[in-house]
């Protein structure tokens, strides 16, 4: 297949826009319209990745952390990011990064931990804010069906677990054709008094340029009449960690077996234990210490990440528990993810993923 097909399937649940300003997701290396075989998807690029993809006839990498973060300035021979960079030039294979876009997505990689640890009710902790806008336009009583789904088929007017969620209001609307027009209801030169429906959607701010087009594509007027605002709301399709509940209440103790287990860990960085049962569950894979005051906030029992500094545990002071169970212990789970949705979508092509351990940190 094209890797464009490829890519804009990722993109759909896991938009480039939800990236946060440090991250450089999006396709590293490659071209869109680049005929691919098959992917090989890990965690990490490394020389050792690029052989493995080699060996197993893969053309596209498809990895979690991006090997490039900032802009080079020159290829070196020698240094890792320059040898990588050189390498896959050299064999033709592509890079897609699916980075921080995925792990503020709904269903992306804390998604996919909540529920191998059977966390149910699952939502996003840490909601982000400034992406919604709301698009107001205005359309003939009879077009307003015709006008509300072509917004909708774009995207718009999901609020949470709801879709298709818009706001409808007859009124009527004024105008003038001048003599160079071809309107589509009144005459030229002459005012027009029209009966219309003005319709209200949200949408994220991402896809604004396909819901106008869609909105152009549809609505019957030559000069077509919106307006489009910034919301202040928060966006609970997109942001960092997420929330739910066990479905039955266990001991500290019980929970870090059960997640040693589930996620195969072999050492857990920890807070002192509470003395309560935990139930509610916060989890951010990869470094997610900052979204302490977030899980307190929140009323969770404990916090499941990575990268915990050790003042971190201080602050708790037992308010809530404190679980660090290693960044790539963490994240890991990428390949699973990614695996079962690519195959789920795209049954006959070939996805691999990595027999690579490229973990840096080593315990003894």
């Amino acid at each position: 297949m094209k890797l464009l097909e490829l890519t804009s399937f990722l993109e759909s649940f896991a938009p480039l826009a939800f990236q946060e300003d440090y991250d450089n997701s999006g396709l590293l290396a490659g071209r869109p319209e680049q005929e691919i075989s098959a992917a090989l998807i890990c965690l990490d690029i490394t020389l050792s990745t690029i052989e493995e993809a080699i060996s197993r006839d893969c053309n596209l990498i498809i990895a979690h952390h991006p090997f490039i973060f900032h802009g080079l300035k020159k290829i070196e021979p020698g240094k890792m990011q320059s040898d990588i960079l050189i390498s896959l030039i050299k064999h033709d294979i592509a890079v897609y990064a699916i980075h921080t876009n995925l792990d503020n997505a709904v269903a992306g990689l804390n998604e996919f931990l909540c529920i191998k640890l059977g966390i149910s009710n699952a939502k996003i902790l840490s909601e982000k804010h400034g992406m919604l806008f709301k698009l107001v336009t205005f359309c003939p009583l009879g077009h307003a069906e015709k006008v509300r789904q072509a917004l909708f088929d774009a995207g718009a007017g999901v609020i949470g677990k709801y879709d298709f969620c818009s706001y409808n209001m007859s009124g009527q609307g004024t105008f003038r054709a001048s003599a160079d027009t071809n309107p589509f209801v009144g005459k030229q030169n002459s005012l027009h008094i029209e009966d219309e429906t003005r319709i209200e959607v949200i949408f994220p701010g991402f896809i604004q340029g396909k819901l106008v087009k869609a909105l152009l594509s549809v609505h019957p007027y030559e000069e077509v009449a919106y307006d489009l605002y910034p919301l202040s709301n928060s966006f609970s399709g997109c942001g960092a960690g997420m929330i739910g509940e066990l479905e039955h209440p266990t001991s500290p103790l019980d929970f870090m077996k059960l997640v040693k287990n589930k996620l195969n860990v072999e050492v857990i960085r920890h807070s002192q234990f509470p003395g309560k049962k935990i139930k509610k569950v916060a989890i951010c894979s990869g470094s997610g210490s900052f979204l302490i005051p977030e899980a307190l906030r929140a009323g969770a029992d404990v916090l499941l990440t990575a990268d915990v500094k050790y003042h971190d545990f201080f602050d708790v002071n037992g308010r809530i528990l404190l679980a660090d169970i290693g960044h790539y212990e963490s994240e890991q789970w990428i390949k699973d993810l990614l695996t079962e949705k690519l195959i789920e979508k795209f049954p006959t092509f070939a996805v691999l993923s990595s027999g690579l351990n490229t973990n840096p940190v080593n315990y003894l």
